[in-house]
C-alpha cells in the first residue's frame, strides 16, 4: 500500500491544549469515556500527550467550560452524566393533541428533565435568504418571525427562529407575543394547514454573536444549524425554522426505512 505523502500545509496548528481537549472531547462524545467515568489522571495525560502540567490543566478547564466534565476539590474530574443528548426531530412534527404541550417539551420531559420554552420575539422581518427561498418569497418580502429559546434543566439547548408567510399568519394567534398551546403546528393544523412533509437541512457552523450569547457557549466550537421546511397540502411551505444548538452537547437521530 502506498502511503500518501505528508502535506505540511495540513498540519494541526492549534495550540497543544486545544488538541488535547479535542481528543478527550471526542472520547467523551463517542462514549469511550462514559458518563460518570473519571478522566485519566494529570500524570497519565502528561505522559500520553507529552505535555506539561499547565497545558493539561488548560485542556481540562476547556472541557469544564464546555459542560462536558465536572471537577471538585480533592476529587477526580468526571464526565457529566448528560454529556450529550440525542434529539429525535421526527418526534416533533405531528401536532400535539388539543390542550397538550408542544411536543418538544413532552419528548424532553420523558427523559426525567425539566424542559421550558421562552418566547423572545414576535416580529415582521425580512428573513435570511435561504429561509426566504424556502418560503417562496419575492425579493424584499417579509415574513413573521417567532423566536424562542428552549432550555433543559435551566441550561439553554436551542435557539429557534420560526418564520411564517404573512398570508397565513396574519389575524391569527401566530402574530401575538404569547405562547400557543400545543405549539404553532397544532394551530396551523386547526387553520387548515396540517403538516404533510418536513425537510431538514443540517450543517455545522461557527456560532454568530447572537447564538453564542443565547446558548451561553464557552468558545467558538461549531453549532448544529437545522433549516427545517414544513409543507402542507399541495406542497405549500407553511413554516421554515432555523434551529441552532451546541454541536458538542447535542446530536440528531434520524430513522430511515428502505423505499
Amino acid at each position: 500500500m502506498t502511503v500518501p505523502e505528508f502535506d505540511n500545509s495540513t498540519a494541526d496548528r492549534r495550540s497543544l491544549h486545544e488538541r488535547i481537549a479535542a481528543d478527550l472531547r471526542d472520547e467523551i462524545m463517542s462514549g469511550d469515556l462514559a458518563p460518570g467515568a473519571n478522566l485519566p489522571s494529570t500524570n497519565q495525560l502528561k505522559e500520553r500527550f507529552a505535555a506539561s502540567n499547565a497545558t493539561i490543566q488548560k485542556a481540562v478547564q476547556r472541557l469544564k467550560e464546555e459542560r462536558l466534565v465536572v471537577g471538585r476539590a480533592g476529587a477526580a474530574v468526571t464526565v457529566r452524566e448528560h454529556r450529550q443528548r440525542t434529539m429525535h426531530p421526527a418526534s416533533y412534527m405531528t401536532p400535539a393533541p388539543q390542550g397538550e404541550p408542544y411536543r418538544w417539551l413532552t419528548e424532553a420531559t420523558r427523559h426525567g428533565t425539566v424542559a421550558h420554552s421562552t418566547l423572545l420575539e414576535v416580529a415582521e422581518v425580512r428573513p435570511p435568504a435561504d429561509v426566504s427561498a424556502a418560503l417562496n418569497l419575492s425579493t424584499g418580502e417579509t415574513a413573521l418571525l417567532r423566536q424562542q429559546i428552549l432550555t433543559i434543566d435551566d441550561e439553554p439547548v436551542e435557539l429557534v427562529n420560526s418564520y411564517y408567510p404573512l398570508a397565513i399568519a396574519r389575524s391569527t394567534a401566530i402574530m401575538e407575543k404569547r405562547k400557543i398551546k400545543g405549539g404553532t403546528p397544532a394551530l396551523l393544523a386547526e387553520l387548515g394547514f396540517p403538516p404533510r412533509l418536513s425537510v431538514d437541512r443540517v450543517s455545522a457552523r461557527v456560532p454568530t454573536q447572537e447564538q453564542f450569547q443565547a446558548l451561553r457557549l464557552p468558545s467558538d466550537l461549531p453549532v448544529l444549524r437545522t433549516l427545517r421546511i414544513v409543507h402542507s397540502d399541495d406542497d405549500l411551505p407553511i413554516e421554515v425554522t432555523v434551529m441552532v444548538k451546541a454541536g458538542h452537547l447535542y446530536e440528531l437521530q434520524y430513522e430511515f426505512t428502505p423505499e
